[in-house]
């Protein structure tokens, strides 16, 4: 089985290339810049043709939320446009395709985990590309599993773990928005998670779950608990660690508004696919241990 993934330098991609790395039955094809530019919708198909896919994983995505408020055409050209492009190929050459979507579509106000049927109401131009988004897929391939996730880390690329470890490494104590409640969702699980599912497909010829779901770390915290629990691994590895200050969402002002609220429940895709992701706190510590002690290390600068 043959999978191209999107977005050859993202987290996602990345995790994918090394989960099936030294498996036999399974191939990652990471396709991106220059030969597939999801803001140069011709390069599309050819690229993801040339790749000869059993299942596309389209990853690839515009991810600067406040950048997004002064460039929304070229967000929604990407995230937009750029996906639908890429499940249109898909269909075309005949095959499933896996798209990652973003708890920013909701706008944050229930009091519980948002399921998939709760509806959408984005707060800026990221959560309305990226919704965009999801709506171009399901009208280009039948053939779509949208996966809905959030708070996104791992040993690659940028993200909260590595800029929370770098931070600490040059300060006593940092300050953490402690409003802000969701699932901190390694991207290495979610690698694990499209291999399960891709495997369904592959295996089962008349699946016919396709649609929407959520895919999120087990268990809830705020950033700021996310924060102190990264501080925790790294001190016990002998890493670098600060203390962590709670602070208000108004005392970090952004460009673009964040959902209060990014809790997702995974229940769905739990029931449809036999997956359940580790609990949150173990993903934290697996990639905090990576990164402090040294095998991404060199990573954590960027």
């Amino acid at each position: 089985m043959r999978l191209a993934v999107t977005g050859r330098l993202g987290q996602v991609a990345a995790s994918l290339v090394e989960v099936v790395r030294g498996r036999d039955d399974v191939e990652v094809v990471a396709v991106g810049r220059p030969a597939l530019d999801l803001a140069r919708p011709d390069t599309v198909f050819a690229a993801l043709e040339a790749a000869k896919p059993d299942i596309v994983v389209s990853a690839a995505a515009y991810t600067a939320v406040d950048q997004a408020e002064d460039e929304k055409d070229l967000a929604f050209a990407v995230n937009a446009t750029g996906s639908g492009k890429v499940a249109e190929a898909a269909a075309r050459l005949g095959v499933p395709v896996i798209h990652l979507s973003t708890d920013y579509v909701f706008d944050g106000t229930k009091d519980g985990a948002y399921v998939e049927t709760d509806a959408t109401a984005p707060l800026g131009v990221y959560g309305a590309s990226k919704l965009a988004g999801e709506e171009a897929v399901v009208a280009a391939n039948p053939r779509h599993l949208i996966l809905r996730t959030a708070w996104v880390y791992s040993p690659f690329g940028k993200n909260f773990v590595k800029t929370m470890l770098r931070l600490a490494s040059d300060r006593d104590e940092i300050s953490v928005v402690a409003d802000q409640w969701g699932n901190p969702t390694s991207a290495l699980d979610i690698a694990d998670a499209i291999l399960h599912a891709a495997e369904t497909f592959d295996r089962d010829k008349a699946f016919d779950a396709f649609g929407v779901y959520h895919l999120v770390g087990t268990g809830e915290t705020n950033w700021s608990g996310c924060a102190r629990h990264v501080m925790g691994a790294s001190r016990a590895l002998g890493g670098p660690h600060a203390s962590v200050r709670d602070i208000a969402t108004v005392d970090y002002p952004t460009k673009a508004l964040r959902p209060a609220n990014s809790r997702l429940s995974s229940v769905k895709f739990e029931d449809v696919f036999q997956w359940r992701a580790p609990p949150w706190r173990a993903s934290v510590e697996a990639v905090a241990s990576r990164l402090v002690g040294g095998e991404t290390k060199s990573t954590m600068s960027t």
